[in-house]
């Protein structure tokens, strides 16, 4: 059975794409994630990965070829549909083409055949490839390299800095590992490796700046790069078995067979009977039953005991796997088990935070150059404070009833959604509700017009180590709070992790900021450019209110926040800034958010 490789979308306004070239030919095998082709648009040029492992059966577009997103590039199978394994026998083109799928690592089948027709004439260099493991199946790639180039990080992004290289010269890297990292004037992000191998040189030095598209590094072909230090110590114990095995061919099964990581010499004899398939699935399947009691065993092999909805939710809630016990089945560990983790965590923390004494920071006395995304922040506050006529407007809310909500159904929530419940969705969406009534709140500047965007895009603004950072959520005024939480979470994860999109940075138009995570009741945000506005929300607190009970004023226990909007005054005066801020006040205190909840 065939699976159809198609063009994915590549940004909101890319609709269509040029094949630039084929990174693999009809015939060849290639592993999951392995770059198969390469795709250039108006805004990026880029390598389309293989969906799955198998062989390339067939080509659809030519290079040069235009198609537009969703079109199908190629279809990648068993290898039944090609007649590239003809060259060998029927029975050994099936086992070659089957336990490339099985197995990952052969990537080009059809070049070890023919010179396994050559080995025995020449039995000198025989022995040197059995010693490397039988396979660097691309030893000639390997000498010339390939070029990592700097990809397009954003519409307006030109060029970009390195600021650190994560690996050096001669180490070894995987597919999608993080080679170095980029700061531009919109994202620092990782630049990640397109293929397993070797960083055989780098071109560009730490604090250097490129333009995007130019050449970063090179990395040789890695298919034997891991395999040498698992299997040096069989290549040496049986020096003089190299001579046997190509006479039969098997070096064709051996070269995929190196690849697998783990089980490096039960591979080498799973070709040999010629049931790769039934091989396969019995390694997977004996782990199970070893490391299910302990539960701690999944990090090994998360692809079997954790879904990627886990790892995600762990990930959201600082969840180590490793020390989850899993309740599922054969000791898988289930969403319910990361939620009591995180619960059990909470408690500790918080108490331990409390008591913990104040550490002195190792920069007290130093100095330290500015990071470059600290001068772009810097550059930017300055000239907006310059460039616009800021003030700010506070009010204060009673969200004595919504607390009383959120606290009726944060668990539930956090059961259906994974996300804890905070304030701050309810917020967001109180925001983005009063931007589609008051839209000047919401509007730019542009020369000496005024420009209403058609949709509320709030920036959230993200505290990371780099520095400060806001991530966008897109038409937040249409989505549920269940929704709002989750792109809250997924979006501020990521920015911490470093693995933000750029795009993901572009197009807010009113920022909201969440001074009270820290503790603080308000301040005073800066408006950044270009937009016009930031909410300021403060920390949520109980204490004596004068409430109207029976028509008679009473002193109740009430819970309060303050809100500070400031503002552009070329564009917004004070009614609009009181106007919008009464609508957010009066959407919350109400708190009637439960048709918006989405669980």
């Amino acid at each position: 059975m065939s699976t159809s490789v198609v063009l994915p979308a590549l940004g909101e306004s890319v609709t269509e794409g040029t094949v630039t070239r084929w990174l693999k030919n009809v015939g060849d095998t290639v592993n999951e994630d392995e770059g198969l082709l390469e795709i250039s648009t108006d805004k990026v040029d880029t390598e389309i990965p293989s969906p799955v492992s198998g062989v390339l059966e067939e080509i659809m577009v030519a290079e040069d070829e235009t198609v537009e997103v969703g079109a199908v590039l190629a279809r990648i199978g068993d290898g039944t549909g090609t007649s590239a394994p003809a060259e060998g026998s029927a029975a050994e083109a099936s086992a070659a083409e089957q336990s490339g799928a099985e197995q990952s690592g052969a990537e080009q089948p059809a070049e070890p055949e023919a010179p396994a027709a050559e080995e025995p004439a020449a039995p000198a260099p025989a022995p040197e490839e059995a010693g490397a493991a039988a396979g660097p199946t691309t030893t000639a790639p390997a000498s010339a390299g390939k070029d990592i180039v700097l990809p397009e990080l954003g519409e307006s992004v030109t060029e970009g800095t390195v600021t650190r290289w994560l690996k050096q010269v001669g180490d070894e890297v995987a597919v999608d590992e993080p080679l170095l990292e980029i700061s531009t004037d919109k994202v620092d992000t990782e630049i990640p490796s397109p293929l397993a191998g070797i960083l055989q040189e780098i071109l560009v030095a730490e604090d250097e700046t490129v333009e995007v598209g130019s050449v970063l590094g090179r990395i040789g072909s890695g298919a034997a790069a891991a395999a040498p230090a698992e299997t040096a110590a069989p290549a040496e114990a049986a020096p003089t078995a190299p001579a046997a095995p190509p006479a039969p061919a098997p070096a064709q099964p051996a070269a995929p067979a190196v690849a697998a990581p783990a089980p490096a010499a039960p591979a080498a004899a799973v070709p040999a009977s010629a049931v790769p398939a039934p091989a396969a699935p019995a390694t997977p399947a004996a782990a199970p039953a070893t490391p299910a009691p302990a539960g701690t065993a999944t990090t090994d092999d998360e692809a079997t005991y954790v879904t990627p909805l886990v790892r995600r939710l762990a990930a959201q809630q600082d969840v180590d796997l490793s020390t989850v016990h899993g309740t599922g089945v054969g000791g898988r560990i289930r969403k319910e088990d990361v939620l009591r983790a995180a619960e059990a965590m909470a408690a500790p923390s918080a108490a331990a935070a409390a008591a913990a004494p104040v550490e002195v920071s190792p920069l007290r006395g130093t100095a330290q150059p500015m990071t470059r995304l600290r001068k772009v922040l810097a550059e930017r506050a300055v000239a907006s404070m310059q460039q616009t006529a800021q003030l700010t407007t506070v009010v204060e809310v009673d969200v004595t009833a919504l607390a009383a909500l959120r606290d009726h159904v944060k668990d539930d929530f956090l059961a259906k959604t994974g996300n804890k419940l905070s304030f701050l969705p309810f917020f967001a969406l109180a925001a983005a509700e009063a931007l589609q009534a008051f839209p000047i709140v919401n509007a730019t500047v542009e020369g000496d017009q005024i420009v209403y965007p058609a949709s509320e895009n709030l920036s959230i603004a993200v505290d990371t180590d780099r520095g400060l950072l806001t991530p966008v959520v897109h038409d937040a005024g249409t989505k549920s709070i269940a929704q709002i939480a989750h792109e809250i979470a997924d979006l501020a994860a990521r920015t911490r992790e470093n693995k933000l999109k750029p795009d993901e940075l572009a197009g807010g138009t009113f920022t909201l900021t969440n001074t009270g995570s820290r503790g603080a009741l308000f301040d005073t945000p800066v408006v950044f450019l270009p937009q016009s506005a930031i909410l300021g929300t403060g920390i949520v607190v109980k204490r004596p209110g004068i409430v109207k009970v029976d028509g008679v004023d009473a002193i109740a226990v009430r819970s309060y926040v303050y809100l500070a909007l400031s503002y552009d005054h070329r564009i917004i005066d004070g009614a609009d800034a009181a106007r919008f801020l009464a609508a957010v006040s009066t959407r919350l205190e109400a708190a009637a958010f439960d048709a918006n909840l989405g669980i």
